[in-house]
């Protein structure tokens, strides 16, 4: 089976040769690896020194620039780059974890399953435990196949995916059209939901497992969420008419619940000031058409963006 694994780079630390040694010792390895890396001054630093062409002789890399930079339109040109039937999107700080991935990852749809799944995302050794929460929120144990029909009971949670670590049908990512051109974020669960609509499903694979977790301040709560809050006004089609408040009340209420759990109850005053940033940005982030420039691009986490 020929699969393709496309990551965007930006910044690489030697992270990222621990994710490609993951990606050629995996029990079903990639053809291709294609990495598209924004600024090549950042990736020639990185590999500066290292026998990396003769040791990745599977890797190919190509070079933007900051302004050229596209969550959606990035991995769109990206994907022109494979000729694979199926093809694996990640990120660049995302560590596999297990040799299984990418067979567990492709199965569902080679299987004609789904025409998407997503893996676990475990959290990274420096992990705080508020964000261990979260991890373990968004990414359970249990699998799920998720269909159209799941809008009632799931809500948003029916087209939740992440490009961190995500497998494609490209006959039918073709079909649905393939990733926005234009998007300061959420490329993938736009995407997804346009799956759903088609009647396709979505696959959760827990055994496709990376680790990956962020230590987020408030300061960048706030303005990832106000990029989650543009992106969802600009998407009406795909966000509007479905429940998502929920979400953030159950997360709230399993959280603190779960620092008092394993003894660490004064973190829930932190946890509380990361929901006012996460909702404050995403509050503003759904008006920014009625900011000034300025205080939009000041509030954003990918200023290029608004270029």
């Amino acid at each position: 089976m020929q699969v393709d694994v496309i990551i965007p780079v930006y910044r690489p630390t030697k992270k990222l040769f621990l994710l490609l040694d993951g990606l050629n010792s995996q029990t079903l390895p990639p053809e291709r690896i294609i990495l598209i890396n924004t600024e090549q001054s950042y990736f020639n630093i990185l590999i500066a020194g290292t026998d990396f062409w003769h040791r990745y002789k599977n890797v190919t890399v190509k070079h933007i620039s900051r302004k050229e930079f596209d969550h959606g339109g990035t991995r769109r040109r990206a994907v022109k780059e494979s000729r694979a039937p199926f093809f694996v999107m990640m990120t660049d700080d995302a560590v596999p974890g297990n040799r299984h991935l990418i067979e567990r990852l492709v199965a569902p749809l080679a299987e004609g399953k789904a025409a998407m799944s997503y893996g676990r995302q475990l959290p990274n050794e420096d992990c705080g435990e508020i964000e261990r929460c979260n991890r373990s929120f968004n990414y359970p144990e249990e699998p799920r196949l998720k269909t159209r029909e799941d809008l009632p009971q799931l809500g948003i949670k029916t087209f939740f995916a992440s490009n961190v670590c995500a497998a494609y049908d490209r006959k039918v990512y073709e079909e649905v059209g393939g990733f926005v051109r234009h998007t300061i974020f959420n490329e993938d669960m736009i995407f997804a939901r346009h799956l759903i609509d088609r009647g396709y499903a979505i696959a959760y694979e827990p055994e496709a497992a990376v680790y990956h977790s962020h230590n987020y301040t408030g300061r960048q709560q706030f303005k990832r969420n106000f990029d989650l809050g543009v992106s969802h006004a600009q998407y009406p089609d795909v966000f509007g008419g479905v429940r998502a408040e929920g979400e953030g009340l159950r997360l709230l209420k399993r959280t603190c619940a779960y620092l008092f759990s394993v003894g660490k109850p004064w973190l829930v005053g932190k946890f509380i000031w990361q929901c006012v940033c996460r909702y404050g940005g995403f509050f503003l982030g759904k008006r920014y058409q009625r900011l000034p420039e300025g205080l939009v691009r000041r509030c954003s986490l990918n200023r290029e963006y608004w270029s």
